[in-house]
């Protein structure tokens, strides 16, 4: 048993997360879920009609995935996969969200970070705010060899 808890943080099991974690977490994978759904349907049905704004769509929900992922997984490597999609995440709603206030004609169809995000209750504008705080707040500490490492 001393050596599993002596193992680096990728090696040893996944820690339940709790409180808003948890909350993030799911919200993370609600919103993955959505806006995968909602790219699928929208490039196989009618792709033509707004190419940049489904594409994008897609691209929203690839993000969303990895970061529920990154958020669950444990080490330094995932944490920075985190912070990495967040910030994309975040830059995303940004840029896009102004660019769809600023010129409404190059998204002549809604994507999920379209006007910060108003589709989805204004989500994607706020849960990556929440989320870099949550890493700040939860940053792991680098593995220390001890006695006995190999």
């Amino acid at each position: 048993m001393e050596r599993l808890q002596s193992a680096p943080a990728e090696t040893r099991g996944p820690t339940k997360m709790s409180g808003i974690g948890r909350v993030l977490v799911a919200v993370y994978g609600v919103l993955a879920l959505a806006a995968l759904g909602r790219s699928f349907v929208q490039i196989v049905s009618k792709f033509d009609e707004a190419p940049l704004a489904y594409a994008l769509s897609a691209l929203a929900a690839a993000v969303y995935v990895v970061a529920t992922i990154a958020l669950v997984k444990r080490g330094l490597v995932w944490y920075r996969i985190a912070w990495a999609t967040i910030v994309f995440e975040f830059t995303g709603v940004l840029v896009i969200g102004t660019l769809s206030i600023v010129d409404p004609a190059l998204f002549p169809h809604d994507t999920v970070w379209s006007w910060f995000g108003r589709g989805y209750l204004f989500i994607p504008l706020v849960l990556p705010v929440l989320g870099m705080w949550w890493l700040a707040k939860h940053k792991p500490e680098p593995h220390r060899p001890e006695a006995g490492d190999a």
